[in-house]
């Protein structure tokens, strides 16, 4: 029975730390740290299996716990979309994601420097605050989206810095780039949910302006974001092009309107074949500027 119970709510905290989204913080940290540093070495390691499941178990983990009244609202949670924690997990969900990160977190801040405590102390502080209280950040319209971003783009500021990278014009567009194209993915995402949102009563940047206009919003940062890459050192210019299917994607919707915004879900559901994609090419890029460059 223990055991029963044991593999129970590991399988839950498995499904709250979201696997389909493990690589889309892991990935960040560990090119980024690997084209700054220039080899494998325990930071790597470390850095990429904390950003690969504590991480993200600590982000969905806390979501899951302060969401709860919502999401039982929400038909569209469960699975990929996000867990519906049962409230018996809610405490050990939350000592699971603050135990798991403390000896990751220990190590990286006894091999780092000050300035990259501050940067892994800024991610880790909107991870929590994101949906923790008081500051519940993502009630908190266009900070909602801002925050969701950093979550994905701090992980490759955190590595640079770890790195001891010499920060140039150029890599900063590559981050800006990123960090735009965070912000219309969750703008995007927050469209479908304005109907339950604001029936439970949650604010958010598609409920504060509209369906119509936070799908605008998000074609604008991801066109934003293309072009913020051709500032990108060569190659990273062509990465430009992955900004083309979210724009394809998200288009179809630009005129929808509130009572119809449930629809924007079938464009959603394409961005986890479209992260994949625009992955594989961004890897492409990487390898090449790592050989122009070696």
């Amino acid at each position: 029975m223990i055991r029963a119970s044991a593999r129970a709510v590991t399988r839950q905290l498995l499904i709250s730390s979201r696997p389909v989204s493990w690589v889309n913080t892991a990935y960040p940290f560990a090119a980024a740290y690997l084209l700054a540093a220039r080899e494998v070495d325990p930071a790597l390691i470390v850095g990429t299996l904390f950003f690969l499941v504590p991480y993200n178990l600590a982000m969905y983990g806390i979501n899951d716990v302060f969401d709860y009244e919502s999401d039982l609202r929400n038909p569209r949670k469960g699975g990929a979309h996000g867990a519906v924690l049962d409230p018996g997990l809610h405490a050990v969900t939350l000592w699971a994601a603050g135990l798991s990160c403390l000896p990751f977190v220990a190590y990286l801040v006894l091999i780092g420097s000050p300035t990259s405590w501050l940067v892994l102390g800024v991610s880790l502080f909107f991870v929590v605050f994101y949906s923790a209280p008081p500051l519940r950040l993502k009630e908190r319209p266009f900070a909602d989206s801002l925050t969701s971003s950093i979550h994905f783009f701090s992980p490759a500021v955190y590595a640079l810095t770890l790195a001891g990278v010499v920060w140039t014009w150029q890599l900063a567009a590559v981050i800006a780039a990123f960090a735009l194209w965070g912000v219309a993915s969750h703008a995007f995402g927050a469209v479908q949910d304005v109907v339950a949102d604001r029936e439970a009563g949650i604010a958010s940047i598609a409920t504060a302006r509209g369906a119509r206009w936070t799908v605008r919003f998000s074609l604008a940062c991801y066109a934003a974001a293309g072009l913020v890459m051709l500032l990108a050192a060569w190659p990273g210019p062509l990465a430009a092009v992955a900004a083309l299917p979210y724009l394809a994607t998200v288009w179809p919707y630009r005129s929808i309107d509130d009572a119809q915004a449930s629809r924007a879900t079938r464009g959603w559901r394409a961005f986890l074949w479209l992260n994949q994609l625009s992955g594989f090419v961004v890897t492409l890029l990487l390898i090449w500027y790592a050989l122009l460059t070696a």
